[in-house]
């Protein structure tokens, strides 16, 4: 068989592939073999670039007639990645080539999933777990030794009531993700003002800011701004991040700026950029990538004790990429924090 020829045909596959005779040297490798391996030309020895021994047991198994084998490998040249590897036989009666082929199937993003997954379980049973906790213990108290107690029953109700809504508010969260990750290849197509949608927000929050002492200072261009958008999603995009913004900075302005721009980057054409401006303790630079994560916290236990769910970022990020937006995020710390929201518009 014309080397060359299989050599072309290889250099299609969409994965990185070894020709392996029974001297374990290299017969072919595609280019992204090459790629994969810096030392993997025609004639190099396999133990040269080769050194998992799961790999290589299966090679020589294969070698030795076992028909086909299967492993995992990790690549660490670069970036990380890893890999199924599947070792076939060949023979040189059916294909002209006697020795073994290694098929290096990239599964990084398919374990990265199911890490995520299994971390999100997790995050969700200890999230659940806490409250569900408090509640058992405090109504085993009023069964028995508060049974009597007036004042100590309604102590316990009442914090049984902020266990309970806390566990309302992070299912609402989870249904509010799973909505919005069902939706998020589906564009939207009505039409929505923004500005408008910013004030009904503010409104509804009025009464919280009030308390924790901040001012809603909206700055917006007297024209209509309008974008192709889910009026609901909108409403949630601002409502999360105006409420997050009067909870970590209590007695401080909080200016929210509605501007139209063009050509930022990520979002191609016209776009309106909402910043919303707090004056709080700011967010270390560690930070600003990981807190769109689920159930990323800076600090978990103030977090809890304003109500936070470790989610509001997370449903803000996908949908804003629903709407092929992005966010942008700056803070320094002692001074404040930016979030920025840039949509395409109508």
């Amino acid at each position: 068989m014309d080397l060359d020829h299989v050599q072309n045909i290889l250099d299609k596959l969409p994965d990185p592939v070894l020709l392996i005779d029974p001297q374990l040297r290299v017969v072919l490798a595609n280019s992204l073999a090459q790629d994969l391996f810096d030392d993997c030309a025609r004639g190099r020895h396999l133990l040269s670039f080769m050194r998992t021994p799961e790999v290589l047991d299966h090679v020589a198994e294969v070698l030795a007639g076992r028909p086909r084998a299967e492993t995992r490998f990790v690549s660490r040249h670069g970036v990380e990645r890893v890999f199924r590897v599947v070792t076939s036989g060949l023979t040189a009666t059916d294909s002209g080539i006697d020795g073994a082929l290694l098929a290096f199937i990239d599964v990084t993003q398919i374990e990265m999933a199911e890490e995520m997954h299994s971390d999100f379980v997790a995050n969700v049973s200890h999230e659940l777990r806490s409250p569900l906790t408090a509640l058992a213990g405090f109504i085993e108290t009023l069964q028995g030794p508060a049974a009597e107690d007036a004042a100590a029953r309604q102590n316990f109700l009442a914090i049984m009531q902020t266990e309970a809504d806390r566990m309302r508010r992070l299912i609402d969260d989870l249904l509010s993700l799973s909505r919005v990750e069902v939706n998020e290849r589906v564009r939207p197509t009505q039409q929505v003002e923004v500005v408008g949608a910013i004030r009904a927000v503010c409104n509804s929050l009025a009464q919280m800011a009030a308390q924790a002492e901040v001012d809603l200072d909206l700055t917006a261009p007297p024209a209509t701004v309008e974008i192709l958008a889910d009026p609901d999603e909108i409403t949630q995009i601002f409502q999360n991040l105006i409420e997050n913004a009067i909870k970590y900075s209590p007695g401080a302005p909080l200016e929210i700026t509605v501007a139209e721009v063009e050509n930022v980057i990520g979002v191609r054409g016209r776009c309106v950029r909402v910043d919303i401006r707090d004056h709080g303790a700011g967010i270390a630079a560690i930070h600003i990538p990981r807190l769109t994560e689920r159930f990323y916290r800076i600090d978990s236990h103030r977090n809890r004790k304003r109500g936070g769910t470790g989610l509001g970022l997370a449903i803000v990020k996908h949908i804003i990429s629903r709407h092929r937006g992005k966010l942008a995020i700056s803070s320094t710390p002692g001074e404040g924090s930016c979030f920025s929201v840039i949509l395409p518009k109508a």
